[in-house]
C-alpha cells in the first residue's frame, strides 16, 4: 500500500517538473513570441492563415470570437456526421457499415465537444479512414478550441480598457501547430517503441489456440492515442480503450499516457502565472488542484485495498476489472487522472471498483472537471470558481472583491455562475431523464444502488464533457444518443459563451491600485476558501444523488 502512495507522489513530481517549462513555452507561443527551436514551423502557420483568409488577421470582440468558435464547431459536426454515415463507401470502409443517424450524431457531437463518449466499439464499428480523418482530426481541433478560449480569457484578465480578445483563428492555429502536433508526434513515437500499434493495415488473420480462424484488428492506433491523451479527449481506438494491450502495452506506456492526460492542463496553470506576471496566482490554483488529486488518489487506493468484505475472496485487494499488469495502484491513479481532467479514457473497468472507489472519480467529474480539467476548459472553469470565491470572501470580510486589480461586479458573477451551474444542472437533468425512461431497466446490467450509480455516472460523464464509462449501461439506444448529444452540446458551448463575455467585460475595465482593503488571492486563507467553495457547491448539489448510489451501496454490501 505505501509503495503505491510513493508511486503517486513520484507521478505528481514528474508531472510538475515537465509542466513548468511547458507552461512557459505555451505562454511564449500564444503571445506570438515563437522560440527559435520551433520557428521552422512558421511556414505551416502562415499557410493556415492563407487558407482561412483575411478573417485570420482581425482582432475580435467576444461576439466575433464566439461566432468563430460556433461556426467551426458546426462545420466540423456536419462534416463528421456525413463521414460516419457514409464510411462504408469511403476508402478502407469495406469491413464496416454506415452508422445510423442517432449514433453518428452522438459520436460527432462527442468528438467535436471534446467529450469522446463512445457508444460503440471502435475497431468493429469504424473504418481506419473514419478513425484517422474523422475522430483524430477532431481530437486536435476540439482541444485547440478549448485552449484558444482560455487564452482569450487570460487576455481579458490582463489587458486594460480593451474589449478585443485576439483572433480565434490565430489562437487555434498556434495551439495546433506549435503545441499539440509536436507533442503528439513525440508521444506517438514513444508509444510505438513500447509496442502500441501504428499501421494502415486493417487487421491480421490468425489461428487461435483452439484451432479457430480469428481476426486481430489493427490500425493507426499510436497516433490517435497520443492526441486522445494530450488533448484530454479519451476516445479509444479499441472498445477496451487503454486497458487493451495493443493500445496501452506496458507499464512505461501506461505511465507516459497517464502523464499525458494531465500534462497540458497542469502546464496551463504555470502559463497563468507567467501570463499575469505573478507566479503566486498560478500557485494558488496549483495547490488546490494537486491537493484534490492527491487526496482522491489516496481515497480510491485505500478503498480498493480495504473496501467491503466481498473483495477478500480475491485476495488482499480488489483486482476485479483491473489489468494485472497495472494492478490497483496504476488503475486507481488513472481513474483519478481521467476524471480530474476531462479525459475519459480508462485502463480498468470502473463498474468493478468498490462503491467508494467508484464514487470518488464520479465526484471529481461532478465538481465540473476543474481539478486540472480539460485543455483550457479546466482552468477557465477553475477561474470561474475563483472569482466566485473572491466575491463571497469579499462579502464576508467587507473588502472589495478584486482579482488581478480588477473589480468583480454583478455581470462577472453572472457569467461565472453560468459556467459553474451549467454542467451541474445538466448532470441532474440527464440523470432524471435516464431514470424516468420506461425502458431504463433494459439498459442496465445491475439493479438497486449499483444500477443507479451506472446511470448517474453516465449522465455525469456526458454533462461534464468527460466521456468515460462506468460500464453496465447500454449506451447505443436512440434515446441515450439524442439525450447525450443535447447534454454534451450545452455543457460545452454555454460555458464557452459565458467565458468569452466575461473575458471581454474584464478586459474593458481599468486596473485599480492595491490598497489595504484589497483581498489577497494568494494567501493560505484564500486557498482554503477556494477549496471550501468548490466542495460546498459539489456536496450540496450531488450528495443526495450520491447517497442513493455509491454511498447506499457501500452500506449494503456485505
Amino acid at each position: 500500500m505505501s509503495s503505491i502512495i510513493y508511486q503517486g507522489l513520484f507521478f505528481l513530481f514528474v508531472l510538475l517538473i515537465l509542466a513548468l517549462p511547458l507552461g512557459w513555452y505555451i505562454k511564449q507561443i500564444m503571445q506570438n513570441n515563437i522560440p527559435k527551436g520551433v520557428r521552422f514551423l512558421q511556414p505551416v502557420e502562415k499557410l493556415f492563415y492563407k487558407i482561412i483568409g483575411p478573417v485570420s488577421q482581425k482582432e475580435m470582440t467576444a461576439k466575433r470570437y464566439i461566432f468563430s468558435v460556433l461556426s467551426l464547431s458546426l462545420f466540423s459536426l456536419i462534416l463528421l456526421i456525413g463521414l460516419l454515415m457514409t464510411q462504408e463507401w469511403l476508402p478502407g470502409g469495406n469491413t464496416v457499415k454506415n452508422l445510423s443517424f442517432p449514433l453518428a450524431l452522438n459520436t460527432a457531437v462527442s468528438f467535436v465537444t471534446n467529450t469522446n463518449w463512445q457508444a460503440y466499439a471502435g475497431e468493429t464499428t469504424l473504418s481506419n479512414f473514419s478513425q484517422m480523418f474523422g475522430l483524430t482530426v477532431q481530437n486536435f481541433v476540439s482541444a485547440g478550441v478549448g485552449l484558444a478560449v482560455l487564452i482569450a480569457l487570460l487576455r481579458g484578465l490582463t489587458q486594460v480598457k480593451n474589449k478585443r480578445l485576439g483572433n480565434f483563428w490565430q489562437d487555434l492555429t498556434r495551439g495546433l501547430v506549435y503545441i499539440l502536433l509536436p507533442l503528439s508526434i513525440v508521444l506517438a513515437i514513444l508509444l510505438i517503441s513500447q509496442g502500441t500499434i501504428q499501421t494502415f493495415q486493417s487487421g491480421l488473420a490468425y489461428q487461435g489456440l483452439e484451432g479457430k480462424d480469428l481476426w486481430l484488428y489493427l490500425g493507426p492506433v499510436a497516433s490517435q492515442v497520443a492526441i486522445k491523451q494530450l488533448g484530454t479527449n479519451g476516445g479509444g481506438f479499441f472498445g477496451a480503450n487503454s486497458a487493451y494491450p495493443f493500445e496501452n502495452p506496458t507499464i512505461l506506456a501506461n505511465f507516459l499516457e497517464n502523464i499525458a492526460i494531465l500534462l497540458i492542463p497542469a502546464a496551463l496553470i504555470f502559463t497563468l502565472g507567467f501570463w499575469v506576471k505573478e507566479w503566486k496566482q498560478g500557485r494558488t490554483i496549483l495547490i488546490v488542484a494537486t491537493t484534490f488529486v492527491l487526496l482522491a488518489f489516496i481515497g480510491v487506493t485505500v478503498s480498493e485495498y480495504y473496501g467491503p468484505n466481498f473483495i477478500q475472496v480475491l485476495g488482499s485487494a480488489n483486482i476485479e476489472g483491473k489489468e494485472v499488469r497495472f494492478g490497483v495502484g496504476w488503475s486507481s491513479l488513472w481513474a483519478v487522472s481521467t476524471t480530474a481532467a476531462s479525459n475519459g479514457s480508462v485502463n480498468a473497468m470502473l463498474d468493478s471498483f468498490t462503491p467508494l472507489g467508484g464514487a470518488i472519480p464520479l465526484f471529481l467529474m461532478q465538481l465540473g472537471e476543474i481539478i486540472f480539467g480539460g485543455i483550457g476548459s479546466g482552468l477557465y472553469g477553475m477561474l470561474a470558481f475563483l472569482l466566485l470565491a473572491v466575491f463571497i470572501a469579499g462579502l464576508l470580510v467587507g473588502r472589495t472583491p478584486e482579482y488581478l486589480g480588477k473589480k468583480i461586479e454583478a455581470f462577472d458573477i453572472k457569467m461565472a455562475s453560468l459556467v459553474i451551474l451549467t454542467p451541474l444542472m445538466l448532470t441532474l437533468f440527464g440523470a432524471m431523464a435516464l431514470i424516468s425512461h420506461s425502458e431504463v431497466f433494459t439498459w442496465l446490467t445491475n439493479e438497486g444502488p449499483h444500477g443507479f450509480s451506472e446511470l448517474l455516472y453516465g449522465a455525469t460523464s456526458l454533462a461534464n464533457n468527460n466521456g468515460s464509462s462506468f460500464g453496465g449501461l447500454l449506451a447505443d439506444t436512440p434515446f441515450i444518443n439524442y439525450l447525450g448529444s443535447f447534454l454534451m452540446l450545452l455543457s460545452r458551448y454555454l460555458p464557452i459563451v459565458a467565458i468569452l463575455f466575461l473575458a471581454e467585460n474584464m478586459g474593458n475595465k481599468k486596473k485599480a491600485a492595491l490598497s489595504p482593503g484589497t483581498l489577497s488571492t494568494v494567501s493560505p486563507t484564500f486557498v482554503t476558501m477556494l477549496i471550501i467553495v468548490i466542495l460546498v457547491i459539489g456536496a450540496l448539489s450531488f450528495l443526495p444523488a450520491l447517497a442513493l448510489g455509491p454511498i447506499a451501496e457501500y452500506f449494503t454490501v456485505k
